[in-house]
């Protein structure tokens, strides 16, 4: 595969420093989650990083999907993608991540929304990239007619 983009970004001070992206465009303080021993200050953290990222790149792959169901473009208006991305301890020191993906795609029947997310699920660079690492579950959000 040919490169196409490269994001670059730096963090300082691990979880409670900040992270800044090389072109300036993205600059945020981090706070370590109460959940996590922090004091659930401001900022965000990496596990939001990563679920904003994911439900970006997974929503806009969804357009690959749809050509490959025969769906029309028009198939995502008014959609979304949620994604969960929780952070799990095991032993000490045995950290892991698993991931919910939950799209609400209220021009679809349910059995399409389900076939969308599998079709995607296989060509979103961030499902690629997590495959036989992170746990991932697909989920249709139920739209009321």
């Amino acid at each position: 595969m040919d490169r196409v983009y490269t994001a670059e970004a730096t963090a300082s001070g691990a979880r409670t420093g900040d992270v800044a992206s090389s072109d300036g465009r993205l600059e945020l303080q981090l706070s370590r989650p109460e959940e996590m021993g922090g004091d659930g200050g401001p900022g965000t953290n990496p596990e939001q990083l990563f679920a904003a990222g994911y439900a970006a790149c997974f929503h806009s792959a969804m357009r690959f999907g749809l050509k490959e169901l025969g769906l029309p473009p028009s198939a995502l208006e008014g959609s979304s993608v949620t994604a969960a991305v929780h952070f799990l301890r095991g032993e000490p020191g045995d950290f892991g991540l698993a991931v919910d993906l939950s799209a609400r795609l209220p021009q679809l029947d349910e059995e399409q929304a389900r076939q969308l997310m599998e079709k995607t699920h296989t060509v979103c660079p961030y499902s690629r990239a997590t495959a036989g690492n992170v746990e991932v579950g697909l989920h249709v959000v139920p739209t009321s007619s």
